[in-house]
């Protein structure tokens, strides 16, 4: 996964979900997940992760790595 990848929502994570955008940064920050660490928020336990900076239908959305797909490489 790369700056100018065509991406979208994982459908393992996310369902059918089916809009694109465009990477256009990576950043890392701390993502909670309360289906893995439950409910009760403690930010000393997890590191930061990578996330993309991807432009949705004129947005910036910050999304992590791990939720994305590759739709098309950009070049």
């Amino acid at each position: 996964m790369k700056i100018g990848d065509l991406v979208k929502l994982s459908p393992a994570r996310w369902g059918t979900h089916q809009t694109a955008g465009i990477i256009v940064e990576f950043i890392e920050k701390k993502c909670w997940r309360t289906d893995v660490f439950g409910n009760k928020i403690d930010w000393e336990k997890i590191a930061p992760e990578p996330h993309a900076v991807v432009i949705v239908r004129g947005d910036d959305i910050i999304i992590p790595v791990i939720d994305l797909e590759v739709v098309s490489e950009g070049v």
